[in-house]
């Protein structure tokens, strides 16, 4: 079995995304380039931001796949930004209808970030509790909308940002708050263990992260199916 993620981002995800497989799915080596996947491999590459991962980054890989004629699974992973997930989801699995002739033997999954993946990344409670004296820009962030309490999802825009920027934002000043760093080419802690396992249990009793969760049902998925 051999997978291919195509991820929106230029760095950021690149970087999550390898370091979370190496727990979601440890029985997969990845490959540094498309065409060395043989067996339980995985290949990872940005298709450099949107629209260019739908323009050219899902036809790019869809020929190298079949050049290849090894991979089980083309993974796209983007974000919904200003549209809602299911609008983003349908706009691109409309794209593939009309402009891709997909493989039979090719099983596409999409996995649609709620406006970002920083989105995700602020439900991590371990690393903030809206309970302890807050800076003053974080109160305002956690009197606009408590991601510790809320699902993190669900969150809205503040001070005429737009949604991803609100939640860079608040992800940032969290980490600042605990004397960390983290920003768009070094994600720092969120590349961890220990905070995708606190992502991973945020989703078990609250449903919240839904769209994360869809990623962790695959990886799930594939560890069952693993062969």
């Amino acid at each position: 079995m051999n997978i291919y993620f195509l991820v929106e981002g230029r760095s950021t995800e690149k970087k999550l995304y390898t370091a979370w497989l190496t727990h979601l799915i440890p029985e997969f080596k990845r490959v540094d380039f498309y065409d060395q996947v043989n067996h339980n491999n995985y290949f990872l590459i940005s298709g450099n931001g949107y629209p260019v991962i739908l323009n050219e980054g899902i036809p790019n890989a869809i020929d190298k796949i079949q050049e290849v004629s090894k991979y089980n699974y083309l993974v796209i992973c983007l974000d919904a930004d200003e549209d809602i997930v299911e609008e983003r989801e349908q706009y691109v699995n409309d794209f593939i209808t009309k402009h891709i002739t997909v493989p039979a033997s090719l099983e596409i999954v999409i996995i649609i970030q709620n406006r970002c993946i920083e989105t995700w990344l602020l439900g991590n409670r371990k690393i903030f509790n809206s309970k302890q004296p807050l800076e003053v820009l974080l109160a305002d962030y956690v009197q606009h909308y408590d991601v510790y309490e809320n699902d993190p999802e669900l969150m809205g825009r503040f001070n005429c940002r737009n949604h991803a920027d609100f939640r860079f934002a608040y992800l940032k000043s969290i980490f600042e708050a605990k004397n960390l760093s983290y920003s768009k080419k070094s994600p720092g802690e969120t590349q961890k263990q220990y905070y995708l396992n606190q992502l991973k249990k945020r989703i078990d009793p609250t449903e919240h992260l839904k769209t994360f969760q869809k990623f962790i049902n695959f990886c799930d998925n594939i560890r069952q199916n693993f062969r």
